[in-house]
C-alpha cells in the first residue's frame, strides 16, 4: 500500500565502478521540496542583487558625468560673472566720460539719466572697482537681471554717444563752413564800417574789406561752401557769392575772372577767382564781404590767421 504523500521517501542508490558495496540513501520528499524552494529563493535573490549592482554601476557612471558637467557649469558661471562685472565697470567709465564731455564741451542734457551741468555722482563711489564675483549658486538667479540691466544701460550709452557724434559732426561741419582765412593777400585800403565814399565824398557804410593787390592775383575761398552766384552785379562788376551754410555767405567783387560755376562745391583754400578792377572801382582790388542771415558782419571777426 502506498504511503501518504507527506511520508513519501525517495531512495537514492549509489553504485561504485569498483567492487565496493552499493549504498542506499533514503531522502524524504519534503527535503527535496524545501531544497528546491530554497534554491529558487537564492537564485532569485542573486538575480536581484546582480540587477541592483548593475543599476548602481550605471548611476555611478552617470553621476560622475553630471558632476563633471556641474563643475564646468560653475566655472563658466563664474567666468560670466567676472565678464559682467568687467562690462559693468566699463559702462560706468563710459558714462562718466560721457558726462564730462557733455559738461565741458557740449552742455547737452539727458534727463533720463539725470546728466546735467556740474558734478555727476559720488566720485569715491564711482571710482570703486567691483570685487570678486560671488559664489555661482548664490548669484545664478540674479544673473539674468544683471544681463538685462547691462543691456538697457548699453542701449542708453549707445544713444548718448550717437547724440555726441551727431553734435561733433555738426560742429565739424560748422567749423569747415566758417570763413577763417584771408581770401587774398594784399593791403587793406578800406575797412568795415562808415567811410567817405570815394565817388560822392559822403559818409556811407562800407559792408566789407577792400584788399589792394596786383591784377590777376588769386582769390581763395575761406571755407567750404556752394557757389550760389557768379556773374555781373552793377557797380561791383564781376561778383562771386558762396553759401557756406548756417546762414553764412561771402561775396567777392571787382573780379577779373571767375573760375567756378553756379552750384559748384568748393573747399577752404580753393582758387575760385582772380582780382580785377571791374565795375565802379578806383583801382585793382578785391571787395570782400561776410553776411550772416543777410546782415553784413565785419570779415575780420572770422579771420583766424
Amino acid at each position: 500500500m502506498a504511503a501518504p504523500p507527506k511520508t513519501q521517501v525517495f531512495t537514492v542508490i549509489v553504485v561504485s565502478d569498483h567492487s565496493q558495496a552499493v549504498r542506499k540513501f533514503r531522502v524524504p520528499r519534503r527535503w527535496l521540496v524545501n531544497l528546491a524552494y530554497g534554491g529558487g529563493a537564492v537564485a532569485l535573490a542573486a538575480l536581484i542583487v546582480i540587477g541592483h549592482y548593475f543599476a548602481l554601476l550605471g548611476s555611478a557612471s552617470e553621476n560622475a558625468v553630471l558632476k563633471e558637467e556641474n563643475a564646468q557649469l560653475r566655472s563658466q558661471i563664474l567666468l560670466v560673472q567676472e565678464k559682467v562685472a568687467h562690462i559693468s565697470a566699463t559702462l560706468d567709465r563710459v558714462e562718466r566720460f560721457d558726462a564730462k564731455l557733455r559738461t565741458a564741451v557740449t552742455q547737452l542734457q539727458d534727463p533720463e539719466r539725470n546728466l546735467a551741468i556740474g558734478p555727476v555722482g559720488n566720485t569715491d563711489a564711482d571710482a570703486q572697482i567691483p570685487g570678486p564675483a560671488p559664489a555661482a549658486e548664490a548669484s545664478l538667479t540674479a544673473l539674468p537681471g544683471k544681463l538685462s540691466s547691462l543691456e538697457t544701460e548699453a542701449s542708453r550709452q549707445e544713444q548718448s554717444l550717437r547724440e555726441l557724434q551727431e553734435y561733433f559732426d555738426d560742429q565739424r561741419s560748422l567749423l569747415a563752413s566758417t570763413p577763417s582765412i584771408w581770401p587774398a593777400r594784399g593791403w587793406v585800403t578800406s575797412d568795415f564800417g562808415t567811410r567817405l565814399d570815394p565817388w560822392t565824398a559822403e559818409r556811407k557804410m562800407h559792408h566789407g574789406l577792400d584788399i589792394a593787390t596786383p591784377h590777376g592775383q588769386p582769390v581763395y575761398t575761406p571755407s567750404d561752401g556752394t557757389v550760389v552766384f557768379a556773374g555781373t552785379e552793377g557797380s561791383y562788376g564781376k561778383v562771386l557769392v558762396i553759401d557756406h551754410g548756417y546762414g553764412v555767405k561771402t561775396r567777392y567783387g571787382h573780379l577779373s575772372e571767375i573760375f567756378v560755376r553756379m552750384g559748384s562745391h568748393v573747399r577752404r583754400g580753393d582758387k575760385v577767382a582772380a582780382v580785377g578792377n571791374t565795375g565802379r572801382s578806383t583801382g585793382t582790388h578785391l571787395h570782400y564781404e561776410v553776411r550772416v542771415n543777410g546782415i553784413p558782419e565785419n570779415p575780420r571777426k572770422f579771420i583766424l590767421e
